[in-house]
This record gives C-alpha cells, structure tokens and sequence, in this order.
C-alpha cells in the first residue's frame, strides 16, 4: 500500500435538478457505484425523483385548465374509485369491535334452530342488493312514504328471515347504539348462514349505510323470477354489474332452501324434454296441477343433500333434475354450460367463486358516508 497517497473515494451519481416552470429535469451521470449503501441510496432518490416528476407534470396540467376544467378533471378522478373502496373488513373494529361476534351467534342459533333459515338469509342479501343496492330497503315496512319491498311479487309471502335479522340487530344496538347499519347485519349474516350449513366463507366488508325509502316497483322489475328465460337472467345480472360466471355461482346457493309448488309447477307438468321424467314425477305427489290447490306447498330445491351448501345443485342441473327453469336454462345448451359441468366436477371451485360473487354482489351501490342513515330498527326509518 502506498501510504504517501490519499485512499480512493468511492465514486459516486450526482444529479442536476433544474426546474423550469412546472417540469423537472433530472440529467443523471451514473458512475461505478460500488457498495450495496450507495446503490441503496441512488434507488430510493430515484423513486423520490420520480414522484416529484409525477407530481410537477399533474400541477401543470391542472395549471392549464380553467375553473370548470379543474373541476371535470376532479370528477374524472373521483369516477375512477367505485363505491366499494370506501367499504372495510375492519370498519367497525373501533367503534363496535364485538358486532361481527354477536351478529355470528344469533345467526348460528338461527339456523341450528331451522337449517332452512340460511337460504333465507342468503336469500334475503340477494334480494336486498338487486334492488337500489345493498341498502336494506327490503325490511322498510308498508308506510304513508313506503311502498314495501315485502309485497312485491317475488317476495311477497315468499322472502323471510326478517325476524332473525331484527334479532341480531337488537343485539348489536345493546352494544353500539346507532353504529351497525342493517344493511351490513343483512350481508354478514349471509355470510355466517353460508359457513353454517358448510358453505365457504369469505371477508365482508362493512360500511354500508340504510336507505329511507323503498322501491316495490324496482323490486318486481330487478329481482329475478323462477321462470325466467336465460337471456333475461343474463341481462338482469348484467345490469348489477355481474357476469355469468357469477349468476351461476350465486345460484348454486340454490343447493340450500326450498321452493313453493307455485314456482315450479308448469315446470313439472308441461312434459317437457329438459325435465327428468322421474324427477318430475317425484315432484307432482305434492304440488297438485290445479293453480291455487297447493301453490304453498314446499319442496327442496336440492334433493339429493338440501342442508348442505354443496355442488350438488349443478349435478342436479346435468341429470335435469332443476326444480326451477330458472335454474335449468343454466344448462340447456347455453354458454353458461361449461360453468355448470366445472362447478359439478370441481366443489373447490365452486366454493371460491360462490364467495367472490358474494363479495361482488355486496358492493352493489352501496349507500355511504353521509348517505343514507343508521336505522335503529331495521323496519322502519328513523
């Protein structure tokens, strides 16, 4: 070593910054960098730079609008982030962090009580968020300013699980007063009701808000019909923002619940090809021909395992043992077909892809921030 010179320093970038107007120049010389701290360096002042280059090149452009140019770009912006960003997992955790564990319990004592109420509960979310949203609309009670949901065709003497859903709520507002909206007891509870009977679970994610008006009109136009066609189904999920893959999904929680004879007689009493002849015949010792004799008289949709949230229900679909056409035109030669033999082949599948449409579902125009309002009694506004 020759101690009469100086120790080489390692060499090192530099950067000329000149700001001209609103852009930024950066005229790097990069040299040998030669330890893992100096290349650490470089990097992140590098990312620095090109956050400040972002930010610079954003103020000029603004810089050259005008007052209602500013404010076009501002909605523009505002556009590009839906509803559900606004929606959290964890929502409550501070404000009411044992809601989730109370609103689980009442649902469980539920369904152990009555294993049908989870479809009904399922049921219920699906039938609150196909209309105005995920905003529980449909447990607004008839008032002098509510048309209710209840009596709509679809629902009216049909959907149910109100009175459990009321439970859970009169339990968390011991806890939280005015802090958990139904609308996000209703998706919960869907949820729980799932896992209940052996279903998958999945992450809700909370924030909702309650509506103060309700729409029978909507409810009669939006909610889908047992005796739907597969284009009109296609077209009724499309418009909720949902595909097909997702009405297949969601309609395997067909896989749980019963059905009215009233929904599925013309089914097995037209002699139709797409109906298994035995199946049918199965069906007919309780739903009589004749309308009006009988029309409340149940039947399980799945026959085969009904307690049980499974992919049975699209095993039932191949063999044409549907109980409603509405669930047969998913197989019947259409696009969806190849859906049905993946979820029949494949309950994994079928498990995950229920719990994504769920989730898809749950974000369907959801009312929050100062939307909306806080019921304290999910039946009527405060």
């Amino acid at each position: 070593m020759n101690l009469g010179t100086k120790p080489r320093q390692p060499k090192r970038s530099r950067a000329v910054y000149k700001y001209r107007g609103s852009e930024a120049y950066a005229i790097h010389n990069i040299l040998i960098i030669r330890s893992e701290h100096s290349r650490f360096l470089y990097f992140r002042f590098y990312f620095h730079y090109l956050i400040f280059n972002t930010f610079c090149m954003a103020y000029e452009m603004v810089s050259r609008l005008s007052l209602p140019g500013v404010v076009f770009s501002m909605f523009l912006i505002s556009s590009c982030f839906p509803c559900q960003a606004q929606l959290s997992s964890n929502f409550y955790d501070s404000t009411c962090p044992n809601a989730l564990t109370t609103i689980r319990t009442a649902i469980r004592r539920a369904v152990s009580s009555e294993r049908r109420m989870a479809a009904s509960l399922i049921r219920l979310h699906f039938h609150d968020c196909f209309v105005q949203g995920c905003d529980a609309s449909i447990m607004l009670d008839n008032s002098p300013s509510i048309d209710s949901e209840k009596f709509s065709f679809v629902n009216n003497n049909s959907i149910r699980g109100f009175e459990v859903i009321d439970g859970a709520k009169a339990q968390v507002e011991s806890l939280c007063p005015g802090v958990v909206s139904c609308a996000d007891i209703a998706a919960v509870a869907a949820r729980d009701a799932s896992v209940a009977v052996g279903g998958p679970s999945w992450t809700v994610r909370l924030g909702r808000r309650d509506s103060t008006k309700a729409s029978r009109s909507l409810a009669d136009s939006d909610i889908p019909r047992a005796t739907n066609s597969f284009s009109e189904l296609i077209d009724m999920f499309s418009r909720k923002g949902l595909s097909e893959r997702d009405m297949v999904a969601l309609s395997g929680s067909h896989s749980i619940g019963q059905a009215r004879c009233v929904t599925f007689r013309a089914r097995i009493y037209d002699n139709s090809s797409d109906i298994d002849a035995g199946f049918a015949s199965t069906r007919r010792r309780n739903c009589p021909s004749t309308s009006g004799n009988g029309n409340n008289n149940l039947a399980p949709l799945d026959l085969v395992t009904p307690n049980s949230l499974d992919n049975n229900y699209f095993r039932n679909l191949i063999q044409r043992r549907g109980l409603l056409q509405s669930d047969q035109v998913l197989f019947s030669g259409q696009s969806t077909d190849s859906i049905v033999t993946e979820y029949s082949r494949n309950p994994s599948l079928f498990s995950s892809d229920f719990a994504a449409a769920m989730l898809r579902m749950g974000d369907i125009e959801p009312l929050t921030g100062s939307q909306g309002e806080i019921r304290r009694v999910c039946s009527v506004v405060n």
